[in-house]
């Protein structure tokens, strides 16, 4: 018998099972495809603060964001990086040098000072330098620092971490059935050509943006809250790399554009488009055209879109679950969800959260577990494991 049974391999199924493991649970980690392919490797490719989250007053989401990104630099060395963000203030920007300023000034701050809070300003010399950026009436260039990361080997990474502690794993583990009892869940999967049913104290559906859809095969059943479905989309052009990250104004709403390093190229992204169903999610005709556009303003000018298009090498599109509310996609809250039912106590769900702070949602998790299974001999300290 499990303690605990994860259904989901991304990045927050990855962490609550190392953490669950870690902490002295026996834990099954059950995954469709193949660990941090599919919403954990289509992110951002950032482990950051979210300094855009400051102007929705999210500021604790940052400060733990930091923290976070504190704690990956120093645990997977090899994964995350330090790298430069550059943002660019012009004559029409809707958000001005002094507002650019006290946002970076705030984010030092809820760095707790550390070296990587630090920002300046570029010298006007030096703007020629940074990638072919846009100089018509620009204004100011500031420059600070956050992280990148290659989302799904970060994934595998804390994975391989958790099996080291003992965690099993089974990838192409095909769902289809949880009984709720009141002393425990009994979990049915499909792997390897054989049907499976497992026992276990608790379950924790963390299965992304299909977390609705594995609610959907639970017994007694069990009704998911309202929630709203937004899918980010990213271009990979063949471009060289730009030496740093860009933060940009999109030219046609409120949100931003990141121009990027990857593998030798650039990549931009990323949009937030509504979607009804997750088979909905791929990438649009409309969000090419917007992240190109953007693209042309600030770097390609001399550029058609056409030409553009031919040099979009890769695509690719994720989803993001947030709040059913009426705010747009930008303003909506980016802290993770935990869900659970006085009618299911053993089963927790997991809804949206950020790459960053896969950590502190495991935790959280982890604090649930404790309730519902009582406390264990822990085995490790997950603060002290280094991912590789």
């Amino acid at each position: 018998m499990f303690d605990l049974v994860v259904i989901g391999g991304g990045i927050n199924g990855a962490g609550i099972a190392q953490a669950a493991q870690a902490a002295g649970y026996k834990t099954l980690l059950l995954e469709r495809h193949q660990v941090g392919g599919q919403t954990s490797a289509n992110s951002s490719k950032l482990i950051h603060g979210g300094l855009r989250y400051l102007e929705t007053a999210q500021i604790d989401l940052v400060r733990q964001s930091l923290r976070e990104r504190q704690s990956l630099l120093k645990l997977a060395p090899t994964l995350v990086k330090p790298v430069k963000f550059y943002i660019p203030v012009y004559q029409n920007s809707r958000r001005g040098a002094l507002t650019i300023a006290a946002g970076l000034s705030a984010y030092a701050l809820l760095s707790e000072f550390h070296a990587l809070g630090r920002f300046k300003t570029i010298a006007a010399s030096k703007w020629p330098t940074l990638a072919g950026l846009r100089q018509a009436q620009l204004k100011t260039v500031f420059q600070y620092w956050d992280a990148q990361t290659d989302d799904s080997a970060l994934t595998r990474a804390v994975v391989n971490s958790a099996k080291r502690l003992g965690a099993e794993v089974f990838e192409q583990a095909e769902l289809y059935g949880v009984t709720h009892n009141a002393d425990g869940c009994q979990v049915q999967y499909h792997h390897a050509n054989q049907h499976v049913s497992v026992s276990t104290k608790a379950v924790i559906n963390a299965s992304g943006p299909w977390v609705a859809k594995t609610l959907d095969l639970v017994s007694p059943p069990l009704k998911s809250p309202a929630l709203s479905l937004v899918q980010g989309s990213h271009l990979l052009l063949d471009f060289d790399a730009p030496k740093g990250i860009f933060y940009l104004e999109s030219i046609s709403d409120e949100r931003v554009i990141f121009v990027m390093p990857w593998h030798g190229k650039t990549l931009v992204g990323t949009t937030e488009t509504p979607i009804d169903t997750i088979e909905d999610m791929g990438v649009t005709p409309t969000e090419r055209h917007y992240l190109l556009a953007n693209y042309r303003h600030y770097f390609a000018p001399h550029l058609s879109e056409t030409a553009l298009l031919q040099k979009v090498s890769g695509e690719y599109c994720g989803a993001r679950v947030l709040r059913d509310a009426k705010a747009t996609a930008f303003s909506q809250p980016r802290e993770t969800m935990l869900h659970d039912n006085p009618s299911h106590p053993r089963l927790l769900s997991v809804y949206g959260g950020k790459l960053t702070t896969y950590k502190h949602t495991a935790q959280q998790a982890l604090d649930w577990l404790r309730e519902i299974a009582g406390k264990r001999r822990s085995v490790a300290d997950v603060e002290q494991l280094t991912l590789r």
